[in-house]
């Protein structure tokens, strides 16, 4: 049985609608990271930094959740979530990697100045900056996003999993999306895969 361990609206639900896509078997073993439970020992041997999201399949344990995905796509997916051909993955791959090193950083850089990080070391003058750079990795994807179904192909992807949920998260901090990513957005977070994922961490959160 695959472990997802998560904590509602993070970066797990990655993890859980990927799992939901492929119609797979886990237990979704909620971590209280509000209540400091990532930081003990038990889960610092599961994750260094004492995060989530992190999956164990067998003896198989990872975090982080690009490699996650990944994995689950490539060991049990079948086509399903990664193409088949080298140069779609390749593709896919690169999509994964622009989302969270150029989308993504600076919306976590705003949430961390905001309320992640202590009081006394969040630097509220980079938040502009941090504003700017969104905007500026906005336009970048506006280049090559022209209003296409997916990001990949003509089939729903990982890279489709991690912009659909990273275009969310800027939604709720309340960045304005031009109209073609925001229709984008809102047709793959209607999913049902998703509704099903999010409620499945939620669940398990309310069970502790």
């Amino acid at each position: 049985m695959i472990i997802h361990y998560s904590f509602p609206n993070s970066r797990s639900v990655r993890v859980a609608w990927t799992l939901e896509e492929l119609g797979l078997d886990y237990h979704c073993q909620h971590v209280a990271l509000d209540k400091g439970e990532g930081q003990t020992a038990e889960h610092l041997a599961r994750h260094p930094d004492g995060k989530v999201p992190v999956m164990e399949d067998g003896a198989l344990t990872l975090f982080e959740s690009v490699p996650i995905c990944r994995y689950l796509a490539e060991q049990y997916g079948d086509g399903s979530l990664l193409p088949e051909s080298a140069a779609e993955r390749a593709q896919v791959d690169q999509w994964l990697s622009f989302i969270v090193t150029e989308v993504e950083q600076p919306l976590w850089l705003q949430a961390k100045h905001k309320f992640a990080l202590p009081q006394d070391k969040r630097v509220p003058s980079v938040l502009p900056t941090a504003a700017w750079e969104f905007q500026r990795a906005l336009l970048a994807l506006e280049r090559r996003y022209q209003g296409q179904e997916t990001l990949v192909g003509e089939t729903f992807t990982l890279a489709d999993i991690f912009l659909t949920h990273t275009l969310t998260w800027a939604a709720s901090m309340k960045h304005r999306l031009p109209e073609p990513l925001a229709a984008y957005r809102a047709r793959h977070a209607d999913r049902p895969a998703l509704a099903r994922a999010m409620a499945k961490e939620q669940a398990a959160a309310e069970e502790r």
